[in-house]
């Protein structure tokens, strides 16, 4: 059975594949967060790292590709900034900032989820009355 939660594996998000989890939406003010949150720029690796243990993806480490496409896309909105870092030894790496419009947008973001978990509770309770159940007051996760 999955666990509505924190699905454990790609095995438990296959009964409902279009659960919260998998919104690629939610990536973006995830990767904002994570590069607020930092003092310094950070590497795409590292996001990833950090990304992992975001509540957007419960320990399980995201698609990397995902990632990069979505830094690609945020730094041509001006959300981010890039550079490329070139140590004496090793491979080329890329820098990742977050800009003052980047900011802006994570606070939008604020705004934009607090909406989503008032929407969210609304379609609850229609689902729930659609099932001719009680809704739920946490969610029943079985593991």
């Amino acid at each position: 059975m999955w666990g509505a939660c924190h699905p454990k594996s790609d095995e438990d998000m296959k009964e409902c594949a279009e659960l919260g989890k998998s919104l690629n939406r939610l990536s973006q003010p995830t990767i904002l967060t994570i590069l607020a949150a930092s003092d310094k720029p950070m590497h795409g690796y590292i996001i990833v790292q950090e990304a992992a243990k975001s509540p957007m993806f419960g320990g399980k480490k995201p698609d990397a590709t995902g990632v990069y496409r979505t830094l690609k896309r945020l730094e041509e909105m001006g959300l981010v900034t890039s550079r490329w870092d070139t140590p004496e030894e090793g491979s080329a790496k890329r820098l990742f900032t977050l800009t003052d419009k980047g900011y802006a947008c994570l606070r939008r973001w604020i705004d934009s989820l607090a909406c989503y978990i008032l929407t969210i509770e609304e379609l609850r309770g229609e689902a729930s009355r659609a099932l001719g159940i009680e809704t739920p007051d946490t969610p029943v996760c079985m593991h």
